[in-house]
């Protein structure tokens, strides 16, 4: 039976390709093969959907399309049990959501006969392979079908066409504090700022500093390395026959940098010499990187 359930999930992605445009030859559920028009009120949204939000522009946008040429492609559903003549959405939402805005009282569907775990699995895929999905909402997809179907990260990526680091990467961003993932899903801040968050000690603090100084990726990046390299020379194992007072000094020097890298968005390293010498380097990357490090010191940000 394991070996019945493994063939079958590489031809989950095509098949669903299939279905959405013409018909798979192999479906995974019974469908109705004629396509007919039910009324919008007679169908219902998927609770297992992991589409969460709907972008009230794109939306409009889709409406207005609609308006002009029609509903193209029919929205997917199965009977819902228990109420005849009622069907549950299990891909294509947003069309239903948008042919109402347009005014329209009607929309094609095809029936399919599906269980609840194969219409979420419809659902997730669906939404994937159309790019319909935040990150967050992505991750949470990848994660649910990883854990209720049973797929490797190698056999997603596979049926999804992605590569497995940008499953691993994407997954990754449901390690961030809620507040963070809502802001992603808000599109406060974008999906590369987020992964960028990962790396460093106190995300919430520097996603609040994306909003409010519109911090670069970039900057982000340098705020980490920064955070890395002072954690690199607090891990160093002393040398001196003097480690008590110099680890006083080096903690000092450490959150100096810290809070140098912090207000400028760039690496900072300090190096002070017993004479009371010293200097600061702070590292840029590129000729905008170095223009916006100018900006920041005319501006008094040091």
């Amino acid at each position: 039976m394991a070996m019945a359930d493994d063939a079958a999930r590489p031809r989950l992605g095509r098949g669903l390709a299939a279905l959405i445009g013409d018909f798979p030859t192999e479906p995974r559920g019974s469908y109705d093969r004629e396509q007919r028009k039910v009324a919008v009120e007679f169908l219902r949204p998927n609770p297992r959907n992991p589409r969460r939000s709907f972008s009230e522009t794109e939306l409009k946008e889709l409406s207005e399309s609609i308006r002009m040429r029609g509903v193209i492609q029919p929205v997917v559903v199965r009977p819902l049990p228990g109420v005849p003549g009622t069907y549950e959405i299990v891909a294509g939402e947003r069309r239903w959501r948008a042919a109402q805005i347009a005014g329209h009282t009607e929309v094609p569907i095809v029936v399919l006969h599906l269980d609840d775990k194969a219409s979420l699995e419809y659902a997730i895929l669906e939404n994937i392979q159309r790019a319909d999905l935040n990150a967050i909402e992505e991750a949470s997809g990848y994660e649910r079908l990883m854990s209720e179907f049973k797929y490797t990260q190698r056999e997603l990526a596979e049926i999804l066409g992605k590569s497995r680091s940008h499953l691993a990467n994407t997954l990754r961003l449901l390690q961030l504090p809620q507040g963070i993932q809502d802001r992603v899903t808000n599109t406060e801040i974008s999906a590369g700022h987020a992964r960028a968050l990962l790396s460093v000690h106190d995300p919430e603090t520097v996603a609040r500093r994306i909003v409010a100084e519109g911090l670069s990726v970039r900057d982000i990046e340098a705020i980490a390395a920064a955070e890395a390299e002072v954690q690199a020379n607090a891990d160093e194992t002393p040398q001196s026959a003097k480690p008590r007072r110099a680890a006083e000094k080096d903690a000092g020097i450490r959150t100096l940098e810290q809070t140098l890298a912090k207000a400028l968005g760039f690496g900072v390293a300090v190096k002070a010499r017993p004479s009371g010498e010293g200097e600061i380097r702070i590292r840029y990357s590129n000729a905008d990187e170095f223009a916006a490090l100018c900006r920041k010191l005319d501006a008094g940000v040091a």
